[in-house]
């Protein structure tokens, strides 16, 4: 896919998007009662459902166990049916191992573990429709289930994925966009100061472009940040009616 197609001449994507605007964020926290803390998060088409259980007991080997922090565990993994094409391993493959790593790190410079030494803290997150920035819904998604736990953050932790088409960067790709030979990159953000949690990037991309893309990718984080509060204070407005009643 050429990159003309990627970007119109009047600056639209092909979803009809500007350059620099999200996709749609839709969100709902504490869709399980059985979990610490849950939340379910659709941006565009890509639709994520994240669930926490602790700070409780570490599980297995005791050797993993912390002295000074909770050990964060994350498990990531993509529905059969998230795709066109129908996986054979929805969890365990080679792809999933790396995302739930990314996941861990992610977290880790998020959560505050200190407050919980010799605990763990579990985080799954299941892609259930995927349609192009899978590691950055999942954070939304995941970082929204966090504070439904209850668990203390240094900050929200939101994600977005960009790539440059044109000397342009477009911020939040979707599938076509991601397949269609972007340079792109992902990157998680504590967007008070500015902390990046995470930076990953799949492709070769100049030097020159990797600033603008960075300036770009926090921009858009930034404007995540927005949407989860909203939601966040929707959720909490509902909570406090349900508790009156």
């Amino acid at each position: 896919m050429a990159g003309l197609e990627l970007l119109s001449d009047q600056g639209y994507r092909l979803d009809g998007r500007k350059a620099t605007e999200l996709r749609k964020v839709q969100a709902r926290m504490g869709v399980f009662a059985q979990a610490d803390g849950s939340a379910y998060l659709e941006q565009g088409n890509t639709k994520a459902l994240a669930v926490v259980y602790g700070p409780h007991e570490m599980r297995g080997s005791r050797s993993r166990t912390l002295h000074d922090r909770a050990v964060i565990n994350c498990q990531y993994s993509m529905a059969t049916f998230s795709t066109a094409e129908r996986k054979r391993r929805p969890h365990g493959d080679r792809k999933s191992t790396e995302m739930s790593l990314h996941l861990k790190q992610t977290f880790e410079a998020a959560v505050m573990t200190q407050l919980y030494p010799r605990s763990q803290i579990d985080i799954y997150v299941k892609i259930l429709q995927s349609d192009g920035g899978n590691y950055s819904v999942c954070v939304n998604a995941a970082t929204l289930a966090v504070i439904d736990a209850g668990i203390p953050m240094r900050d929200y932790v939101c994600a977005c994925t960009v790539g440059f088409v044109d000397e342009t960067p477009l911020a939040d790709l979707c599938y076509a966009e991601e397949s269609g030979g972007v340079s792109s990159l992902a990157l998680a953000l504590l967007p008070r100061g500015g902390q990046i949690a995470l930076l990953q990037m799949d492709a070769r991309l100049h030097q020159d472009h990797l600033e603008t893309l960075i300036e770009a990718a926090m921009t858009a984080c930034k404007g995540v940040s927005k949407v989860l509060d909203e939601v966040v204070r929707q959720h909490l407005q509902e909570v406090s009616v349900l508790a009156r009643d």
